[in-house]
């Protein structure tokens, strides 16, 4: 079965980086765009970025552009997450998560494969 596993989520000091792993399983790794997402409470599952499947091409929601960097490695089955600069607004749990379409990746209902999540907080 397919399974994607989070990493590295935690507490932070506001300024700080913290570097997201998502380790894929139970599928063609090079065949689905990956992204991920944020929720925090009260609020829906946002688009923080995603990659194409070859790893060329990203998009990043304007929130995070310039601070965070979306990054795979296909040998790896991994995605990564790099986010500097932190701010407590970014406190969310962190998703990753597969889709194997090819249009409209900026919404979570065209993703079928969704990681448990994990916790980031930025304090203040």
């Amino acid at each position: 079965q397919v399974q994607l596993v989070e990493s590295g989520g935690g507490l932070v000091q506001t300024g700080g980086s913290l570097r997201l792993s998502c380790a894929a399983s139970g599928l063609t790794f090079s065949s689905y765009s990956m992204g991920w997402f944020r929720q925090a409470p009260g609020n829906e599952r946002d688009l923080v970025g995603l990659i194409s499947r070859s790893g060329g091409s990203t998009t990043y929601a304007d929130s995070v552009k310039g601070r965070f960097t979306i990054s795979r490695d296909n040998a790896k089955n991994t995605v990564y997450l790099q986010m500097d600069s932190l701010k407590p607004e970014d406190s969310a749990v962190y998703y990753c998560a597969a889709s194997s379409a090819f249009s409209r990746l900026t919404s979570p209902s065209n993703y079928g494969y969704w990681g448990q999540g994990t916790q980031v907080t930025v304090s203040s």
